[in-house]
């Protein structure tokens, strides 16, 4: 598999909101550096999994629509949209933000990502 088809794979699956999904996609030593609404939050391996607990708590199902991917020897680049679905309301898909993301591969995990997030 392909690195660009690799991270494809992630964003396609539950990762985002199942930890032990996540787990098989995280390098033990990765580093997101993201700047948000918020400002920048650096994240490591553990608060990555723990932010997937926080969502699946709050989250029943996460969809992801990719509108761009490149790919280029160990990095990755993706423009995408995370969609959600409550609890409360489990019918409306809801728009959480707009992402974009590079990531490094490294032993076929998530290694080292910088991330930018837009609310809409």
């Amino acid at each position: 598999m392909s690195i660009k088809e690799f991270v494809q794979k992630f964003y396609k699956s539950d990762a985002l909101i199942d930890s032990e999904v996540m787990k098989t996609y995280l390098h033990p030593e990765v580093k997101l550096d993201w700047h948000s609404t918020k400002g920048l939050i650096e994240m490591d391996y553990n608060s990555m999994l723990d932010m997937a607990n926080e969502l699946s708590r709050a989250y029943v199902r996460s969809k992801v629509r990719i509108s761009h991917i490149l790919a280029e020897d160990d990095l990755v680049s993706i423009r995408y949209s995370h969609f959600v679905k409550t609890i409360e309301n489990p019918r409306e898909e809801m728009l959480l933000a707009h992402f974009s993301t590079i990531w490094q591969i490294k032993d076929d995990k998530l290694y080292r990502g910088y991330q930018m997030s837009q609310f809409s």
